[in-house]
């Protein structure tokens, strides 16, 4: 599976109701972020059982989004790895279908809790970063004012710039995570 291929699952219905599940969405996230695991690995590590976690990596596997890694591990001890490196999703694909409409809702209220996370855990963990990382560290929010359209090309802008970026990890890489979004703001000013 060459790059491109392997670069992001396109999210349609199928694949939604199976994000649906905020457990599966944080395995999913921890493979494609720290690399294959186990299942009793990813349950310790989720404060879950093996079974559950072995439930739902299967449930993942039967869906595409991840596989076992034939290269560790044997029968008695199965790795499994991601599939892809992240998603795509156009929310327009789902929020007018009323059988996908909760499923896009908890997947995609799952993904902002987990953002947060993560910025949270950088900045609770923040002095244990080299000055070098300290100074190179970004936390951006721009209010913009802007048509439908140009949103849509900031955005492609945007991603086409990370796709740039992403690459095969070299050595001395660091896990870095970059989230980005552009959504409207219904605007509620002060009225006399």
């Amino acid at each position: 599976m060459g790059k491109s291929e392997r670069y992001l699952a396109r999210i349609d219905g199928r694949l939604l109701r199976a994000l649906s599940h905020p457990l599966r969405v944080r395995i999913l996230e921890l493979l494609r972020e720290d690399g294959p695991a186990t299942a009793s690995g990813l349950g310790k590590r989720l404060g879950e059982s093996s079974g559950t976690t072995s439930w739902h990596l299967r449930q993942l596997a039967e869906y595409g989004l991840v596989t076992e890694d034939s290269e560790r591990g044997n029968r008695r001890d199965r790795w499994w790895k991601a599939v892809h490196d992240g998603d795509q999703l156009q929310g327009q694909d789902f929020i007018r279908d009323p059988d996908l409409a909760g499923p896009f809702s908890t997947y995609a209220h799952t993904m902002v809790e987990q953002r947060y996370a993560a910025e949270a855990q950088f900045v609770a963990e923040m002095r244990e970063w080299s000055d070098e990382w300290i100074d190179k560290v970004s936390f951006h929010d721009s209010p913009l004012s802007l048509t439908p359209d140009e949103a849509a090309a900031l955005s492609d802008e945007i991603l086409e710039v990370i796709k740039r970026y992403h690459r095969p990890v070299e050595e001395g890489d660091t896990s870095v995570r970059v989230h980005w979004a552009a959504f409207p703001r219904k605007s509620r000013p002060e009225t006399p």
